[in-house]
């Protein structure tokens, strides 16, 4: 009889993912199949000589955010070539490498905390790596140009209290693609166990809080439309796409 193993640590040790992390995420979102049959369960026990494959269209990028923002930019038609960007929460830099992708001419990769950025991003020209800076201290001093884009994926805080000081360097006419998580934008007697926002009425009003906190700063806001996969945690997230209108309203 063969040995078996966990599907997840097959995965990573046949090369077919980066890390436990990435292949038990590949395998939740049902892009992992042994011997022809769809396995959703990380720990599975799979026989060491299993025909295993992988069909994942994050394999590519340094995290799974970029499945994210890729679908913001697509679904909001969000002009990307030749920008300058400012990426906020950027971590390891999967909004960032979606960005650069996309043609950005530079990338400001701002991060509160510090060595999460992927080598391959830190090593690009056209990346500024702003890591231990805190986006609510966002100044023209740190980001001497206007910005074409801004995105944004921040976690325990919320949107409203991350973005002012990223939105005073957006140009007219820039763009905003932001990651809502709504647990970290309810109270916290509406995120439930596991920190977990089950409900759905609670989802809609604090996407409609933070549109409305944008549009009261002059952004046009676009929509807001469900992420294309769930967070870490398996909560819900949305994301929202806004145009920069204070010099074209009347």
């Amino acid at each position: 009889m063969s040995e078996r193993d966990r599907l997840d640590r097959l995965l990573v040790t046949r090369g077919l993912a980066p890390s436990r992390a990435r292949a038990a995420d590949a395998i939740r979102r049902g892009a992992v199949t042994v011997d022809g049959r769809v396995v959703t369960k990380p720990g599975a026990a799979v026989a060491a000589d299993a025909a295993i494959t992988i069909e994942d269209a994050a394999a590519g990028y340094v995290s799974r955010a970029a499945l994210k923002l890729i679908a913001a930019l697509d679904h909001f038609d969000i002009p990307v070539k030749d920008a300058v960007a400012l990426d906020v929460g950027a971590s390891t830099g999967g909004f960032t490498q979606v960005l650069l992708e996309r043609g950005a001419a530079q990338v400001f990769a701002v991060d509160v905390g510090g060595g999460q950025l992927a080598d391959v991003l830190r090593d690009d020209r056209r990346v500024v790596a702003l890591e231990g800076v805190n986006a609510r201290e966002l100044s023209a001093e740190v980001i001497p140009q206007p910005v074409d884009v801004i995105t944004a994926d921040v976690s325990f805080i919320s949107l409203r209290k991350a973005l002012p000081a990223a939105l005073e360097l957006a140009r007219p006419g820039a763009w905003l693609a932001a990651l809502i998580k709504p647990q970290f934008e309810a109270g916290p007697e509406q995120v439930g166990k596991g920190g977990i926002v089950r409900d759905e009425q609670v989802r809609e009003r604090v996407c409609a809080e933070v549109a409305g906190w944008l549009e009261d700063r002059g952004w046009l806001v676009a929509g807001v439309i469900p992420s294309p996969i769930a967070g870490a945690d398996g909560n819900v997230e949305y994301l929202i796409g806004a145009l920069e209108a204070r010099g074209t309203r009347p």
